[in-house]
Protein backbone atom coordinates (compact mmCIF):
# COMPACT_ATOMS: atom_id res chain seq x y z
CA UNK A 1 0.00 0.00 0.00
CA UNK A 2 0.88 3.60 -0.38
CA UNK A 3 0.45 6.35 1.75
CA UNK A 4 1.07 9.81 0.78
CA UNK A 5 1.71 12.37 3.23
CA UNK A 6 2.64 11.51 7.06
CA UNK A 7 0.41 13.86 8.60
CA UNK A 8 -2.46 12.56 11.08
CA UNK A 9 -3.88 11.14 8.67
CA UNK A 10 -1.23 9.23 6.74
CA UNK A 11 0.38 8.42 10.27
CA UNK A 12 -1.99 6.75 11.61
CA UNK A 13 -2.52 4.66 8.77
CA UNK A 14 0.99 3.58 8.18
CA UNK A 15 1.30 2.94 11.83
CA UNK A 16 -2.34 0.05 11.60
CA UNK A 17 -1.35 -1.01 8.17
CA UNK A 18 2.01 -2.14 8.99
CA UNK A 19 1.19 -3.40 12.21
CA UNK A 20 -1.55 -5.86 10.47
CA UNK A 21 0.97 -7.21 8.29
CA UNK A 22 0.61 -4.75 4.96
CA UNK A 23 3.86 -3.83 2.91
CA UNK A 24 3.21 0.54 3.56
CA UNK A 25 5.28 2.80 1.42
CA UNK A 26 5.10 6.59 2.77
CA UNK A 27 5.54 9.22 0.50
CA UNK A 28 6.59 12.34 2.23
CA UNK A 29 6.97 15.78 -0.09
CA UNK A 30 9.14 17.29 3.48
CA UNK A 31 12.46 16.74 4.62
CA UNK A 32 12.82 14.01 7.56
CA UNK A 33 14.23 16.69 10.41
CA UNK A 34 15.94 16.14 13.89
CA UNK A 35 16.59 18.84 16.49
CA UNK A 36 19.93 19.82 15.61
CA UNK A 37 18.63 20.29 11.84
CA UNK A 38 15.60 22.62 12.87
CA UNK A 39 15.45 26.35 11.51
CA UNK A 40 17.14 28.91 14.26
CA UNK A 41 19.28 31.40 11.87
CA UNK A 42 17.43 34.01 9.24
CA UNK A 43 19.02 31.76 6.62
CA UNK A 44 17.93 28.19 7.46
CA UNK A 45 15.31 26.49 5.88
CA UNK A 46 12.40 27.93 7.35
CA UNK A 47 9.86 27.71 4.28
CA UNK A 48 8.70 25.36 1.78
CA UNK A 49 7.96 26.72 -1.70
CA UNK A 50 5.48 24.64 -3.64
CA UNK A 51 7.17 26.27 -7.24
CA UNK A 52 10.37 25.15 -6.51
CA UNK A 53 10.64 22.79 -3.71
CA UNK A 54 13.63 20.82 -4.81
CA UNK A 55 15.63 24.06 -4.34
CA UNK A 56 13.20 25.44 -1.16
CA UNK A 57 12.00 22.66 1.04
CA UNK A 58 11.72 24.26 4.74
CA UNK A 59 9.89 23.63 7.90
CA UNK A 60 6.63 25.40 6.69
CA UNK A 61 4.48 26.20 3.92
CA UNK A 62 2.84 29.29 3.81
CA UNK A 63 0.17 28.82 0.99
CA UNK A 64 -1.43 32.52 -0.22
CA UNK A 65 -5.29 31.79 -1.69
CA UNK A 66 -7.87 34.10 -2.09
CA UNK A 67 -8.39 36.51 0.96
CA UNK A 68 -6.90 33.41 2.84
CA UNK A 69 -3.03 32.33 3.86
CA UNK A 70 -2.90 28.73 5.06
CA UNK A 71 0.08 27.48 7.48
CA UNK A 72 1.28 23.41 7.10
CA UNK A 73 3.46 21.78 8.01
CA UNK A 74 6.61 20.07 5.59
CA UNK A 75 8.51 17.30 6.56
CA UNK A 76 7.89 13.66 8.30
CA UNK A 77 5.19 14.14 10.80
CA UNK A 78 3.24 16.41 8.76
CA UNK A 79 1.17 19.15 10.21
CA UNK A 80 1.94 17.78 14.02
CA UNK A 81 5.33 19.68 13.41
CA UNK A 82 3.75 22.74 13.56
CA UNK A 83 0.97 22.82 15.28
CA UNK A 84 0.08 23.98 19.17
CA UNK A 85 -0.15 20.27 20.90
CA UNK A 86 -3.49 20.54 21.65
CA UNK A 87 -5.02 17.02 21.52
CA UNK A 88 -8.90 17.51 22.11
CA UNK A 89 -12.15 15.70 21.27
CA UNK A 90 -15.01 17.77 19.11
CA UNK A 91 -17.84 18.30 21.20
CA UNK A 92 -20.25 15.60 20.94
CA UNK A 93 -22.54 17.87 18.73
CA UNK A 94 -19.98 18.73 16.13
CA UNK A 95 -21.50 15.13 14.79
CA UNK A 96 -25.03 15.92 14.85
CA UNK A 97 -25.12 17.58 10.95
CA UNK A 98 -22.98 17.26 8.07
CA UNK A 99 -21.50 13.95 8.53
CA UNK A 100 -22.91 10.57 7.26
CA UNK A 101 -25.12 8.53 9.20
CA UNK A 102 -22.60 6.47 10.24
CA UNK A 103 -20.48 9.11 12.14
CA UNK A 104 -21.83 9.46 15.28
CA UNK A 105 -19.85 10.87 18.78
CA UNK A 106 -21.07 7.63 20.49
CA UNK A 107 -19.08 5.92 17.00
CA UNK A 108 -16.17 7.54 17.46
CA UNK A 109 -15.50 7.70 21.32
CA UNK A 110 -13.47 3.96 21.04
CA UNK A 111 -10.93 5.68 18.24
CA UNK A 112 -10.28 8.83 20.02
CA UNK A 113 -9.36 6.58 23.24
CA UNK A 114 -7.04 4.93 20.59
CA UNK A 115 -5.57 8.15 19.41
CA UNK A 116 -5.13 9.24 23.10
CA UNK A 117 -2.95 5.97 24.09
CA UNK A 118 -1.05 7.04 21.54
CA UNK A 119 -0.18 10.49 21.63
CA UNK A 120 -0.66 10.77 25.66
CA UNK A 121 -1.98 14.05 26.04
CA UNK A 122 -2.20 15.58 29.69
CA UNK A 123 -2.57 19.21 30.80
CA UNK A 124 -0.34 21.55 31.68
CA UNK A 125 0.68 20.50 35.85
CA UNK A 126 -0.49 22.75 38.38
CA UNK A 127 2.71 24.42 39.62
CA UNK A 128 3.36 25.01 35.68
CA UNK A 129 0.58 27.60 34.50
CA UNK A 130 1.62 30.06 32.20
CA UNK A 131 0.67 33.80 32.67
CA UNK A 132 -1.73 33.66 29.81
CA UNK A 133 -3.25 30.73 31.72
CA UNK A 134 -3.65 32.91 34.49
CA UNK A 135 -5.03 35.35 32.42
CA UNK A 136 -7.74 33.87 30.43
CA UNK A 137 -8.88 32.36 34.35
CA UNK A 138 -9.06 36.06 34.93
CA UNK A 139 -10.72 36.79 31.79
CA UNK A 140 -13.58 34.30 32.19
CA UNK A 141 -13.98 35.32 35.98
CA UNK A 142 -14.46 39.13 35.18
CA UNK A 143 -17.34 38.63 32.31
CA UNK A 144 -19.17 36.48 34.50
CA UNK A 145 -17.98 32.77 33.18
CA UNK A 146 -15.81 30.63 35.28
CA UNK A 147 -17.21 27.72 34.43
CA UNK A 148 -16.42 28.17 30.89
CA UNK A 149 -12.65 28.25 31.51
CA UNK A 150 -10.75 24.79 31.00
CA UNK A 151 -7.13 23.99 30.81
CA UNK A 152 -6.56 21.70 27.25
CA UNK A 153 -5.10 18.57 27.15
CA UNK A 154 -1.87 18.57 25.67
CA UNK A 155 0.40 15.88 23.58
CA UNK A 156 3.65 17.45 25.61
CA UNK A 157 5.78 15.24 27.93
CA UNK A 158 5.64 17.30 31.18
CA UNK A 159 7.59 16.97 34.54
CA UNK A 160 5.48 17.35 37.32
CA UNK A 161 8.19 18.20 39.97
CA UNK A 162 9.38 21.11 37.17
CA UNK A 163 8.44 24.69 38.10
CA UNK A 164 9.26 27.67 35.76
CA UNK A 165 9.36 31.64 35.95
CA UNK A 166 8.14 33.39 32.74
CA UNK A 167 11.52 35.55 32.81
CA UNK A 168 13.82 33.00 33.03
CA UNK A 169 15.89 31.91 29.86
CA UNK A 170 15.06 28.35 29.44
CA UNK A 171 16.98 25.55 31.02
CA UNK A 172 17.26 22.84 28.74
CA UNK A 173 19.64 21.09 30.83
CA UNK A 174 16.16 20.79 33.60
CA UNK A 175 14.61 18.37 30.76
CA UNK A 176 14.18 14.89 31.67
CA UNK A 177 15.04 11.91 29.01
CA UNK A 178 13.37 8.55 28.70
CA UNK A 179 12.09 6.32 26.37
CA UNK A 180 8.61 6.38 24.76
CA UNK A 181 6.14 3.97 24.76
CA UNK A 182 8.11 3.19 21.10
CA UNK A 183 11.57 3.78 22.21
CA UNK A 184 11.89 7.20 21.12
CA UNK A 185 14.22 9.54 23.64
CA UNK A 186 12.16 12.21 24.14
CA UNK A 187 12.53 14.75 27.08
CA UNK A 188 10.07 16.98 29.32
CA UNK A 189 8.90 20.43 28.49
CA UNK A 190 11.07 23.20 29.76
CA UNK A 191 8.82 26.19 28.45
CA UNK A 192 11.37 27.48 25.85
CA UNK A 193 7.97 28.67 23.84
CA UNK A 194 9.12 26.83 20.66
CA UNK A 195 6.58 24.18 20.06
CA UNK A 196 5.30 25.76 16.53
CA UNK A 197 9.05 25.54 14.95
CA UNK A 198 10.69 22.62 16.65
CA UNK A 199 11.10 21.18 20.28
CA UNK A 200 14.45 21.34 21.05
CA UNK A 201 13.89 18.82 23.70
CA UNK A 202 11.62 16.78 22.05
CA UNK A 203 8.66 17.19 24.73
CA UNK A 204 6.26 17.17 22.42
CA UNK A 205 4.80 14.36 20.99
CA UNK A 206 5.20 14.72 17.49
CA UNK A 207 4.30 11.71 15.03
CA UNK A 208 7.55 10.72 13.86
CA UNK A 209 7.89 9.62 17.62
CA UNK A 210 5.07 7.60 18.29
CA UNK A 211 2.71 6.59 15.11
CA UNK A 212 5.41 6.92 12.53
CA UNK A 213 7.98 5.15 14.73
CA UNK A 214 5.60 2.23 15.54
CA UNK A 215 5.16 2.05 11.69
CA UNK A 216 8.74 1.73 11.11
CA UNK A 217 9.35 -0.46 13.69
CA UNK A 218 6.74 -2.67 12.07
CA UNK A 219 8.34 -2.47 8.23
CA UNK A 220 6.81 0.54 6.86
CA UNK A 221 9.23 2.34 4.50
CA UNK A 222 8.80 6.54 4.96
CA UNK A 223 10.42 8.40 2.11
CA UNK A 224 11.09 11.75 2.60
CA UNK A 225 11.67 14.43 -0.37
CA UNK A 226 9.05 12.65 -2.69
CA UNK A 227 6.21 14.99 -3.74
CA UNK A 228 3.25 13.20 -5.54
CA UNK A 229 1.85 14.88 -8.03
CA UNK A 230 -1.16 12.84 -9.66
CA UNK A 231 -2.51 9.46 -9.93
CA UNK A 232 -3.84 7.01 -12.63
CA UNK A 233 -5.11 3.57 -12.78
CA UNK A 234 -2.40 0.61 -13.55
CA UNK A 235 -3.72 -2.95 -13.58
CA UNK A 236 -6.49 -2.98 -11.47
CA UNK A 237 -4.48 -0.81 -9.05
CA UNK A 238 -3.03 2.32 -9.05
CA UNK A 239 0.07 4.27 -9.95
CA UNK A 240 1.13 7.52 -7.88
CA UNK A 241 3.24 9.37 -9.90
CA UNK A 242 5.78 11.60 -7.73
CA UNK A 243 9.13 13.44 -7.54
CA UNK A 244 12.49 12.74 -5.89
CA UNK A 245 13.16 16.35 -4.12
CA UNK A 246 16.95 15.49 -3.14
CA UNK A 247 19.94 16.86 -4.22
CA UNK A 248 18.88 20.15 -5.36
CA UNK A 249 16.60 18.41 -8.75
CA UNK A 250 13.33 16.96 -9.56
CA UNK A 251 13.75 13.55 -10.63
CA UNK A 252 10.23 11.77 -11.97
CA UNK A 253 9.24 8.63 -10.43
CA UNK A 254 6.21 6.21 -9.89
CA UNK A 255 5.46 3.46 -7.81
CA UNK A 256 2.45 1.24 -8.30
CA UNK A 257 0.10 -0.44 -5.36
CA UNK A 258 -3.50 -1.93 -5.26
CA UNK A 259 -4.50 0.20 -2.73
CA UNK A 260 -3.52 3.87 -1.97
CA UNK A 261 -4.50 6.35 0.66
CA UNK A 262 -3.80 10.25 0.02
CA UNK A 263 -3.17 11.40 3.45
CA UNK A 264 -1.46 15.10 1.93
CA UNK A 265 -3.58 17.44 3.55
CA UNK A 266 -7.00 19.26 2.96
CA UNK A 267 -5.06 21.43 0.28
CA UNK A 268 -2.68 18.70 -0.21
CA UNK A 269 -4.76 15.57 -1.09
CA UNK A 270 -7.15 17.70 -3.00
CA UNK A 271 -4.63 19.38 -4.97
CA UNK A 272 -3.91 15.83 -6.32
CA UNK A 273 -7.07 14.41 -7.75
CA UNK A 274 -7.29 17.90 -8.78
CA UNK A 275 -4.69 17.51 -10.90
CA UNK A 276 -5.79 13.83 -11.42
CA UNK A 277 -8.85 14.91 -12.84
CA UNK A 278 -8.18 18.34 -14.46
CA UNK A 279 -5.15 18.54 -15.40
CA UNK A 280 -3.57 15.04 -16.51
CA UNK A 281 -7.30 14.01 -16.87
CA UNK A 282 -6.22 10.21 -15.85
CA UNK A 283 -9.36 10.09 -13.51
CA UNK A 284 -11.89 11.92 -15.50
CA UNK A 285 -14.28 10.30 -13.33
CA UNK A 286 -14.06 11.45 -9.57
CA UNK A 287 -17.21 13.03 -7.97
CA UNK A 288 -18.36 16.52 -9.03
CA UNK A 289 -18.12 17.57 -5.21
CA UNK A 290 -14.18 17.36 -5.36
CA UNK A 291 -12.74 20.99 -4.04
CA UNK A 292 -16.33 21.84 -2.10
CA UNK A 293 -16.93 22.49 1.28
CA UNK A 294 -13.50 24.02 2.45
CA UNK A 295 -13.18 25.76 5.73
CA UNK A 296 -10.56 27.26 7.96
CA UNK A 297 -12.26 25.90 11.15
CA UNK A 298 -12.74 29.76 11.78
CA UNK A 299 -9.22 30.49 12.84
CA UNK A 300 -8.86 33.98 14.50
CA UNK A 301 -6.47 35.84 16.30
CA UNK A 302 -6.79 39.21 18.09
CA UNK A 303 -3.57 41.01 19.76
CA UNK A 304 -4.13 42.65 22.45
CA UNK A 305 -1.59 44.99 24.59
CA UNK A 306 -1.22 45.01 28.31
CA UNK A 307 1.32 48.41 29.17
CA UNK A 308 3.95 46.53 31.63
CA UNK A 309 2.33 43.79 32.95
CA UNK A 310 3.97 40.41 31.96
CA UNK A 311 2.00 38.14 29.21
CA UNK A 312 4.77 36.36 28.26
CA UNK A 313 3.73 34.70 24.98
CA UNK A 314 7.17 33.33 24.47
CA UNK A 315 7.18 31.32 27.33
CA UNK A 316 5.36 27.98 28.05
CA UNK A 317 3.45 25.51 25.40
CA UNK A 318 1.91 28.01 22.31
CA UNK A 319 -1.46 26.93 23.88
CA UNK A 320 -2.51 25.78 27.43
CA UNK A 321 -6.19 27.22 28.28
CA UNK A 322 -9.45 27.79 26.53
CA UNK A 323 -13.20 29.56 27.07
CA UNK A 324 -16.17 27.61 25.80
CA UNK A 325 -18.71 29.05 23.87
CA UNK A 326 -19.42 26.36 21.71
CA UNK A 327 -22.83 26.22 22.21
CA UNK A 328 -23.84 29.65 20.55
CA UNK A 329 -25.13 31.73 23.61
CA UNK A 330 -22.71 34.32 23.00
CA UNK A 331 -23.22 35.11 19.42
CA UNK A 332 -22.17 32.50 17.31
CA UNK A 333 -20.13 28.73 18.45
CA UNK A 334 -16.62 29.55 19.03
CA UNK A 335 -13.71 28.43 21.65
CA UNK A 336 -11.52 31.00 22.58
CA UNK A 337 -7.66 30.32 23.55
CA UNK A 338 -4.46 31.63 24.61
CA UNK A 339 -1.97 32.03 21.73
CA UNK A 340 1.89 31.97 22.31
CA UNK A 341 4.81 33.40 20.35
CA UNK A 342 7.70 31.18 19.31
CA UNK A 343 10.95 33.45 20.48
CA UNK A 344 12.49 33.53 17.17
CA UNK A 345 14.66 36.26 17.93
CA UNK A 346 15.51 34.49 20.89
CA UNK A 347 16.20 30.97 19.39
CA UNK A 348 18.50 32.47 16.73
CA UNK A 349 20.77 34.17 19.49
CA UNK A 350 20.95 31.02 21.43
CA UNK A 351 21.64 29.25 18.01
CA UNK A 352 24.60 31.47 17.48
CA UNK A 353 25.89 31.29 21.30
CA UNK A 354 26.02 27.64 21.06
CA UNK A 355 27.54 27.44 17.75
CA UNK A 356 30.74 29.47 19.58
CA UNK A 357 30.89 32.21 16.87
CA UNK A 358 31.62 36.29 17.39
CA UNK A 359 33.88 38.05 20.16
CA UNK A 360 33.28 38.22 24.06
CA UNK A 361 31.33 41.39 24.06
CA UNK A 362 29.17 40.08 20.74
CA UNK A 363 28.30 37.22 22.76
CA UNK A 364 27.37 38.93 25.89
CA UNK A 365 25.07 41.11 23.59
CA UNK A 366 23.63 38.11 22.10
CA UNK A 367 22.82 36.49 25.66
CA UNK A 368 21.06 39.93 26.85
CA UNK A 369 19.19 40.15 23.56
CA UNK A 370 18.21 36.89 24.09
CA UNK A 371 16.43 37.37 27.64
CA UNK A 372 14.78 40.75 26.02
CA UNK A 373 11.15 40.70 26.09
CA UNK A 374 9.96 42.28 22.87
CA UNK A 375 6.72 40.33 23.19
CA UNK A 376 6.57 40.24 26.79
CA UNK A 377 3.29 42.55 27.33
CA UNK A 378 1.48 41.31 24.18
CA UNK A 379 -1.47 38.68 24.47
CA UNK A 380 -2.51 36.71 21.60
CA UNK A 381 -6.34 35.62 22.20
CA UNK A 382 -6.84 32.89 19.59
CA UNK A 383 -9.40 30.39 18.70
CA UNK A 384 -11.99 28.62 16.12
CA UNK A 385 -15.31 28.52 15.12
CA UNK A 386 -18.12 26.92 13.55
CA UNK A 387 -17.68 28.87 10.35
CA UNK A 388 -19.88 28.43 6.96
CA UNK A 389 -17.81 25.73 5.42
CA UNK A 390 -18.70 26.63 1.55
CA UNK A 391 -15.33 27.54 0.18
CA UNK A 392 -14.20 25.84 -3.11
CA UNK A 393 -10.81 24.48 -3.97
CA UNK A 394 -9.93 24.45 -7.62
CA UNK A 395 -7.14 24.85 -10.34
CA UNK A 396 -7.03 28.21 -11.61
CA UNK A 397 -4.04 30.22 -13.96
CA UNK A 398 -1.31 31.45 -12.52
CA UNK A 399 -0.81 35.28 -12.49
CA UNK A 400 2.87 35.21 -13.42
CA UNK A 401 2.83 32.13 -15.46
CA UNK A 402 -0.66 32.12 -16.42
CA UNK A 403 -0.14 28.53 -18.97
CA UNK A 404 0.16 27.24 -15.63
CA UNK A 405 -2.42 26.10 -13.37
CA UNK A 406 -2.10 26.50 -9.41
CA UNK A 407 -4.16 25.84 -6.35
CA UNK A 408 -6.64 28.42 -5.78
CA UNK A 409 -9.54 29.12 -3.30
CA UNK A 410 -13.59 30.40 -3.97
CA UNK A 411 -14.36 31.95 -0.51
CA UNK A 412 -16.90 34.31 0.34
CA UNK A 413 -15.87 35.51 3.95
CA UNK A 414 -19.40 37.58 4.15
CA UNK A 415 -21.14 33.97 4.92
CA UNK A 416 -18.47 33.42 7.66
CA UNK A 417 -18.71 36.89 9.09
CA UNK A 418 -21.21 36.91 11.84
CA UNK A 419 -19.37 34.24 14.04
CA UNK A 420 -15.87 35.08 13.81
CA UNK A 421 -17.16 38.93 14.30
CA UNK A 422 -18.72 37.60 17.38
CA UNK A 423 -15.39 35.61 18.24
CA UNK A 424 -13.80 38.95 17.45
CA UNK A 425 -15.83 40.61 19.75
CA UNK A 426 -15.35 38.34 22.71
CA UNK A 427 -11.25 38.59 22.31
CA UNK A 428 -12.36 43.03 23.05
CA UNK A 429 -14.52 41.90 25.76
CA UNK A 430 -11.79 39.43 27.37
CA UNK A 431 -9.14 42.02 26.94
CA UNK A 432 -11.13 44.94 28.23
CA UNK A 433 -12.37 43.04 30.93
CA UNK A 434 -8.49 42.47 32.06
CA UNK A 435 -6.91 45.60 31.50
CA UNK A 436 -5.74 44.97 27.92
CA UNK A 437 -6.46 47.05 25.14
CA UNK A 438 -7.02 45.28 21.61
CA UNK A 439 -5.40 45.85 18.42
CA UNK A 440 -7.87 44.52 15.72
CA UNK A 441 -5.57 42.93 12.74
CA UNK A 442 -6.17 44.87 9.52
CA UNK A 443 -6.02 42.22 7.46
CA UNK A 444 -9.57 41.29 8.97
CA UNK A 445 -10.93 44.94 9.22
CA UNK A 446 -10.08 46.31 6.05
CA UNK A 447 -9.75 43.02 3.72
CA UNK A 448 -11.56 40.18 5.68
CA UNK A 449 -8.40 38.07 4.80
CA UNK A 450 -8.09 35.18 7.33
CA UNK A 451 -4.86 32.89 8.08
CA UNK A 452 -5.15 29.36 9.52
CA UNK A 453 -3.21 26.54 10.12
CA UNK A 454 -6.56 24.62 10.27
CA UNK A 455 -7.69 23.87 7.02
CA UNK A 456 -10.69 21.30 6.37
CA UNK A 457 -12.70 19.66 3.90
CA UNK A 458 -12.26 19.88 -0.17
CA UNK A 459 -12.97 16.01 -0.32
CA UNK A 460 -15.44 15.90 2.05
CA UNK A 461 -16.95 13.00 3.80
CA UNK A 462 -20.36 12.57 2.57
CA UNK A 463 -23.77 9.83 2.28
CA UNK A 464 -23.30 9.82 -1.65
CA UNK A 465 -21.11 10.77 -4.52
CA UNK A 466 -23.70 13.60 -5.25
CA UNK A 467 -22.67 15.21 -1.84
CA UNK A 468 -19.00 14.53 -1.33
CA UNK A 469 -15.73 12.63 -2.40
CA UNK A 470 -15.66 10.42 -0.08
CA UNK A 471 -18.14 7.86 2.17
CA UNK A 472 -17.93 6.91 5.87
CA UNK A 473 -15.15 4.76 5.51
CA UNK A 474 -13.30 7.27 3.90
CA UNK A 475 -13.42 5.66 0.60
CA UNK A 476 -13.65 7.48 -3.03
CA UNK A 477 -16.39 6.90 -4.63
CA UNK A 478 -16.52 5.13 -7.28
CA UNK A 479 -12.58 4.62 -7.45
CA UNK A 480 -12.24 1.10 -5.61
CA UNK A 481 -8.76 0.53 -3.68
CA UNK A 482 -8.93 4.70 -3.28
CA UNK A 483 -9.08 6.63 0.01
CA UNK A 484 -8.49 10.13 1.85
CA UNK A 485 -7.91 10.09 5.20
CA UNK A 486 -6.55 13.37 6.64
CA UNK A 487 -8.64 17.05 7.68
CA UNK A 488 -10.05 16.86 3.99
CA UNK A 489 -12.45 14.36 4.65
CA UNK A 490 -13.85 16.42 7.07
CA UNK A 491 -17.34 18.00 6.11
CA UNK A 492 -17.59 21.02 8.51
CA UNK A 493 -16.15 22.73 10.45
CA UNK A 494 -15.90 21.73 13.89
CA UNK A 495 -14.57 24.65 15.87
CA UNK A 496 -11.86 23.30 17.87
CA UNK A 497 -8.47 22.11 17.20
CA UNK A 498 -9.08 18.91 15.06
CA UNK A 499 -5.58 17.34 14.72
CA UNK A 500 -7.22 14.00 17.10
CA UNK A 501 -10.29 14.38 15.16
CA UNK A 502 -8.95 13.63 12.16
CA UNK A 503 -6.41 11.26 13.85
CA UNK A 504 -9.76 9.14 15.34
CA UNK A 505 -11.18 9.67 11.64
CA UNK A 506 -8.28 8.06 10.01
CA UNK A 507 -8.13 5.28 12.90
CA UNK A 508 -11.61 4.18 11.90
CA UNK A 509 -11.33 4.27 8.21
CA UNK A 510 -8.56 1.94 8.45
CA UNK A 511 -9.80 -0.42 11.28
CA UNK A 512 -12.67 -0.43 8.42
CA UNK A 513 -10.30 -1.20 5.85
CA UNK A 514 -8.22 -4.30 7.53
CA UNK A 515 -11.85 -5.44 8.44
CA UNK A 516 -12.85 -5.64 4.84
CA UNK A 517 -9.50 -7.86 3.92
Amino acid sequence: MVVVGSGFGGAVAACRLAAAGRSVLVLERGRRWEPEDYPRRPGDAWLFDPRAPHRRNGWLELRFLDQMVVAQGAGVGGGSLIYANVCIDARPEAFDSGWPSAITAREMAPYYRDVAEMLTPMEIPAGQHTARLELMRRAADAIGEPERFQKVPLAIRFDPGFTHAPAETPEYERSVAAPNAQGREQGTCVHCGSCDVGCPTRAKNTLDLNYLAAAEDSGAVIAPLSLARYLSREDGGWRVHFDHLDGGRRRPDSVTARRVILAAGSLGSTELLLRSRDEHQTLGDLPRALGRGWSSNGDFLTPAGYGRMSVAPTSGPTITSAIDFLDGSRGGRYFVEDGGIPNLLRNCFEQRLRDGVGSPLRRRMWLRLSRAGAFDSVMPWFGQSVDAADGSVYLGRGRVRPWRRVVKLDWNPHRSETVIGAMAEMHGLLTEATGGKPNPLLTWKRFRALVTPHPLGGCNMAASPAAGVVDHACRVFGQDGLYVMDGAVIPRAIGRNPSKTIAAVAERAVALLLAED
